[in-house]
């Protein structure tokens, strides 16, 4: 058994310990494609096309409710109307920019992924997070290493 399927096999103990279904799948897929022999090829397309992926389906699932006329213009305009929904616009602007700077950062500073990716297994396999962390975190240490070099 070589370190990788080791390591994921860890990371699986972890995921059943937590009781963290997406880490569990996560883990089960990768496993399964390094058994089948697909990893030279599967792996490098899922590493640089996953996280748009990703993104894509969680747009879908975020719009999902325009789509099936539960939030529409009527919904969207009362919803402007409190302070809360005001800080939820402004929260997903900061976040979505904090985020564009995490994915350029990652992809220009690989040694800054494993961490990232620690430090979200640690999250969701401990802590029952997200596992959005990896582009948020990348954004968050993007701005914190900007204002360190700033000041």
């Amino acid at each position: 058994m070589n370190e990788p399927v080791l390591f994921l096999l860890l990371l699986l103990a972890l995921g059943l310990l937590a009781k963290n279904k997406s880490l569990i799948v996560a883990v089960v897929v990768l496993v399964a494609i390094k058994l089948v022999g697909l990893d030279q090829k599967v792996l490098p397309i899922i590493q640089s096309k996953g996280i748009n992926w990703g993104v894509t389906v969680i747009t879908i699932a975020v719009l999902a409710p325009i789509a099936s006329g539960e939030i529409g213009f009527k919904q969207l305009v009362g919803s402007l109307q409190s302070l809360s929904a005001w800080v939820a616009l402004a929260s997903g602007i900061f976040v979505a920019l904090i985020a564009k700077e995490g994915v350029a950062m990652l992809a220009n500073d690989p040694h800054m992924t494993a961490a990232l990716v620690f430090g979200t297994i640690i999250a969701v396999s401990l802590f029952h997070g997200v596992a959005v962390g990896p582009l948020i975190g990348a954004g968050i240490a993007y701005t914190v290493i900007k204002m360190v070099e700033y000041f």
